[in-house]
């Protein structure tokens, strides 16, 4: 029985790693429906490989970091429980490689390539590892401390904080220390616009990301015993909320239409297991209008060439979900209870200053010793011209 159980639990977190998988077609499709055409091959090739160093950091460096030696502690690890820990590995690696294909988003058509592979490797190994230890691992006693302070943890189910708001304020980071897209804003304060190339690609996107997303929340269970219907529920209605707002913000745009369900997606991860499925749907609606209104600010107001806006939508809109966690996860608004606003704060403004600071350093120290910014010739011919030559046959 105890191998029927072990075998059930690695079918269900392998096909949750599929399922994460997947959606990192979706982060590709969407970076290629929005950028201009002479960058799509680019996206692609910077979203694939950048998952292919994700996996040898994550292997390497960051899951030591987060979890300790895990299964290279003894080889009798490799066969336990039918391998359960190793299907666990691509699980967690999964939403670790989730990082820097947030980021991609942001920095998109000036980043160098090579460069952009070296600031993936030390996000994975060491930046995100470290916030998520400290979040799913108990690292460094900092759950313990928000239990006895505020009489509980800080929850973060599916990573609102510890994969969305990272990933979208190294993100911002990465976007400062870049500066905009030559050509974007002019000295005289006018905005060039650069419409998204392909709405069908940028759909499609949007389309896989969202159905990737009930793997990515789901299956946070990790064993067959511990799932929940409310989690799917609750990511289906915050999803809708988030169409719904979006649609009436955006005022129909459709690039603002396919990032509402992912809004409301990202706002749900943490708080999915214990909110009553009409507080996720005010998640996903406040997610969704939040999206739009910082999308328009950061571009036309702050003028933040944030291409994708990753910022606004994994950045704040994961901030607001690590923070809605603690408000309508409380049993007075109908949630199940066991969740302290106080300790959502902590927890979510702790996420943001490792991003923050772990983005700073990353990309500052890159754009000290090799940069990380094309020339504007490079710009103008194509995102990388070591990418873009190969590949000109193909966009030809």
């Amino acid at each position: 029985m105890e191998g029927y159980q072990a075998g059930s639990d690695v079918l269900f977190i392998l096909l949750g790693a599929i399922m994460v998988l997947a959606m990192h077609a979706g982060f590709a499709f969407l970076e290629v429906g929005t950028v201009r055409k002479k960058n799509q091959v680019n996206a692609l090739m910077k979203i694939l490989t950048d998952f292919a160093v994700s996996t040898v950091a994550y292997f390497f460096v960051g899951y030591w970091v987060a979890y300790g030696l895990g299964f290279f502690d003894g080889a009798q690890v490799l066969a336990e429980k039918s391998g359960y820990e190793l299907v666990k590995f691509f699980f967690l690696m999964t939403f670790a490689a989730a990082i820097p294909a947030i980021v991609s988003g942001g920095i998109a058509e000036r980043a160098k390539f090579y460069p952009q592979l070296a600031a993936t490797f030390f996000l994975v190994a060491l930046i995100y590892p470290f916030f998520e230890g400290i979040t799913w691992n108990g690292n460094f006693g900092f759950q313990a401390w928000l239990e006895a302070q505020f009489g509980a943890q800080f929850h973060d189910f599916a990573g609102s904080i510890v994969v969305h708001a990272v990933g979208g304020w190294i993100a911002l980071a990465a976007v400062l220390l870049l500066g905009a897209r030559h050509g974007r804003y002019s000295k005289d304060g006018s905005i060039q616009a650069h419409p998204p190339s392909s709405i069908p690609f940028l759909a499609l996107g949007a389309w896989v990301l969202s159905v990737g997303w009930f793997g990515f929340n789901v299956m946070s269970a990790q064993t067959i015993d511990a799932v929940s219907g409310l989690v799917a529920m609750n990511s289906l209605m915050a999803m809708v909320g988030g169409i719904l707002a979006a649609l009436f913000m955006g005022k129909n745009d459709p690039g603002f239409v396919h990032n509402g369900p992912l809004a409301g997606l990202v706002a749900i991860c943490a708080g999915s297991d214990v909110m009553h499925p009409l507080g996720a749907l005010f998640t996903g609606l406040i997610a969704g209008a939040l999206f739009v209104w910082a999308f328009t600010l950061v571009q036309n107001r702050w003028k933040i060439d944030d291409v994708l806006g990753v910022w606004p939508l994994h950045g704040l809109c994961g901030v607001w979900g690590g923070l809605a966690a603690g408000v309508f996860g409380t049993q007075a608004l109908g949630g199940m209870g066991g969740v302290s606003f106080m300790s959502q704060l902590c927890g979510t403004l702790l996420g943001v200053a490792v991003a923050l600071v772990g983005g700073f350093l990353v990309y500052g120290a890159l754009k000290m010793v090799v940069g990380i910014r094309l020339t504007q010739e490079e710009e103008y011919h194509g995102a990388d011209l070591t990418v873009h030559k190969i590949s000109a046959e193909y966009d030809d």
